[in-house]
Parts: C-alpha cells; structure tokens; sequence
C-alpha cells in the first residue's frame, strides 16, 4: 500500500499540551499524516483546532464517537487507520474501546485508563480484537535508553542487583491547580486523572523505564506517599522501595514539589559486573561503569551501537536527540507494525545515523522496532493501585498485583 499512514486524533486542541508534541512525532518521519480529528469535548474548539491545521471542515468533528462513526463509513482509500488519543485519563478507555469495536487501530497516551476495572477490560477488548495497540511510554524510544537495554541483554555487567531511578519536577511546588492552569487542574483531579497523582503522571514513567532497560519486573514495593500542597486532592511526592523479580532492589521516587527542577528523569543500574548511568535530560549519553575501569561514556551516534539504538538515532553525532523525536520513533515503528499487517513490501526501516554504518535497512523487525503496548499499560496500572495500596497498609511491604 504506496500512501502515508491516515491518523485520526482524539483529543489535542489548541490549548493542549500532548497533542501538539504527538502531531509533530507522528509527522516526523512522513509515515503518517493527520486527516480528521475531534479535538475537544467542546465542538467549536475541536472546529478551531481543526481550521488551525488546515484540515477539510468535513473530517473536523464535534465528538470522537460522530469521528469514529463516520470516518468508518468512508472508502477504505479515504478514511483514517488509526486513532491516536490524546486526552485526558478519563475518557481513555471509552475512546480506545469504541475506536477498537470499530476495526480502527490505536495509539494511546499513558497510563491507559482511568481505573484498573477499566484497564481489565480494554486488555480484553485489546487481545480479543486484531487492531494494532501502542502506548506512548516515549522515554524508551531514546537511542541510548535502548542501548542500556541491550548492554544488560547481552551480560556485560552481569545479574542486575540494584535499580534507582528518579523522576523529579517542580511545576507543582505551589496550588498553580487553583489558578486555572489547564495541564495542572486535570492532572490534580482524581475525577479525570485518577487515584494517582504524580505517581500516574509521572511515577508510571519511572517504572516502565526501569523494567524496560533491567528486563525485571517488579514483584513487591514499600511506598510513602505525601501531599505537600495544602488543597491538593492527589499525591505530589513518592518515595518507594521496590523489589524485583531476580532478587534486585530497588529505590523509585518521584515528586512534582522539587521547586526548580525540569524533567529531571534518570536510572542507574548496577550489575554484579558493572554499572550504567543514564539521565533524560542529557540522552545522548549512557555512562557504562565498573570498579576495575572506571568509567567509559557512549555517544549516541558514536562506535559501533546496537542495532536497536541505531535504528532510533537520528541525528548526526554531536546531535541531540529530542523529546518529540521519542514519540516519533513510537509512531514511525508502529507505522511499521502496521505496514507489515497489509504485507506492504515497503515496510522498511531505512533510518538511523545520516553518514555512519549504523543505519538498519529491511523489513520491520518487532525486535528492533519495538514499542509499548498492553502489557506495558498493564504494568503501569499495577504499580499504581500497588503503591497506593501499600501507602494505605500498616503491613507496607505490598505484592505488585495486577
């Protein structure tokens, strides 16, 4: 099939955050074009929305549902794909089952519903279903993030027994919520975010990093959560003991009241062999450490990486890769996955470093262009309903459930 991927949005107005940075990762590769979207709950800002991104007015809709229903009426050379939501956690799983229940794919922000019963069920509707279903946990589309992956796969620094991993921010030092600020005023509200506050919005992603790069899974935790703001509804600071399923510990914490810290995201790893040191804020580079040699820094772009980073560097060395091109690597890889589902030959992966050898051409390989689905949403509710369990025991020391 010689066409871009059709993307529909849900979700993503002007005024929203997310949606912005999913357009421009979905467009980076020209895989994907946007052709319709509904883009509020509120028809006149998903039709603002719509003007401001020069779509046709009749692929512009006032609800997902219209969206859905009318974009399945179209000749299959016309209308979308797949749907990629982009809203707030409360409306994630009706918008992802009624897309599903409609044969359109889906890409969905994370954490991937707003209750556990929720997420029970769409992995039912997922897995009974043959729709494609990515999550953006975008961090672990770094290259060196994939790299780290690879170096524990392959034994260099030996059985992992201790993972810390962090996410501080300070944007909620102060109850900005009760100024009208948007982003703040859902993520703090227990109606459209869910139980959990930073831990959801933020914590999830410390999780799944830390299970992606170790291969581990976490079997038991011991939590502290606190509200620091007065007239905050939901958690602002965690600090969590975690045990993981080879017999590492591990220590997660993550806040939203450092006062002057960014997106400060960052692991260490430490093997029986050695060490790796990675920090979001700096992603071109991985620290790889051992008590005999000290410390050896790898470069994105640089020497001979894995096949998986290459194929998600895009940039010349010295380059750095960003943010948004993290959610481009999710979308791209699942244009793949997608491409290969119709048998398009063309489903190549002819991307990497521009001038170096590390570029990987060939048919989508699913061990290379790898995203987060189900199971990753899966885990990521998990530690939610664990932690905030274990907060809540006097016992602490609480078995992950899903």
């Amino acid at each position: 099939m010689s066409r871009k991927v059709r993307m529909g949005m849900i979700g993503g107005s002007l005024e929203a955050f997310i949606g912005a940075v999913h357009r421009r990762g979905a467009a980076l590769d020209g895989e994907i074009e946007l052709v319709c979207g509904a883009f509020s709950s509120d028809p006149a800002k998903s039709k603002a929305t719509g003007e401001a991104l020069y779509l046709p007015a009749n692929r512009v809709y006032g609800s997902y549902k219209e969206m859905i229903l009318k974009e399945k009426e179209l000749p299959e050379g016309e209308r979308m794909d797949f749907v990629s939501i982009v809203t707030p956690n409360h409306v994630h799983f009706e918008a992802a089952k009624f897309a599903i229940e409609n044969g359109f794919h889906v890409v969905l922000d994370k954490p991937i519903t707003l209750t556990m019963e929720e997420a029970k069920a769409l992995e039912k509707i997922v897995n009974g279903s043959d729709v494609i279903f990515a999550l953006t946990h975008n961090y672990t589309a770094y290259p060196m993030v994939k790299e780290a992956r690879q170096i524990v796969k392959s034994g260099k620094i030996g059985q992992i027994r201790k993972v810390i991993v962090e996410y501080p921010q300070g944007w909620l030092s102060q109850l900005v919520e009760a100024t009208g600020q948007k982003q703040a005023a859902w993520r703090t509200d227990p109606a459209r975010c869910g139980a959990g506050g930073g831990i959801g919005d933020i914590g999830t992603h410390a999780e799944n990093l830390a299970e992606y790069i170790t291969g581990l899974k976490i079997t038991e935790l011991c939590a502290d959560l606190t509200i620091f703001v007065d007239g905050r509804k939901l958690d602002d600071d965690a600090n969590i003991l975690l045990r993981f399923d080879n017999g590492a510990k591990g220590v997660l914490h993550n806040s939203q009241i450092c006062n002057g810290e960014e997106n400060d995201l960052n692991i260490r790893v430490y093997g029986e062999f050695g060490g790796l040191k990675w920090r979001q804020m700096e992603p071109n580079t991985l620290e790889l450490t051992n008590q005999e040699n000290g410390s050896h820094i790898i470069r994105t772009g640089v020497g001979n990486l894995s096949a998986q980073a290459a194929a998600h560097t895009r940039q010349p060395a010295g380059h750095p890769e960003g943010y948004v091109e993290t959610f481009a690597n999710i979308y791209r890889n699942f244009a793949y996955a997608l491409r290969a589902r119709w048998g398009n030959s063309s489903a190549t992966a002819a991307v990497g470093n521009l001038g170096n050898d590390h570029t990987i051409s060939g048919q989508y390989n699913p061990e290379i262009h790898d995203f987060p689905g189900i199971e990753e949403g899966m885990r990521g509710m998990g530690f939610i309903q664990t932690v905030i369990k274990s907060n809540n025991s006097d016992q602490k020391w609480t078995k992950f459930e899903i």
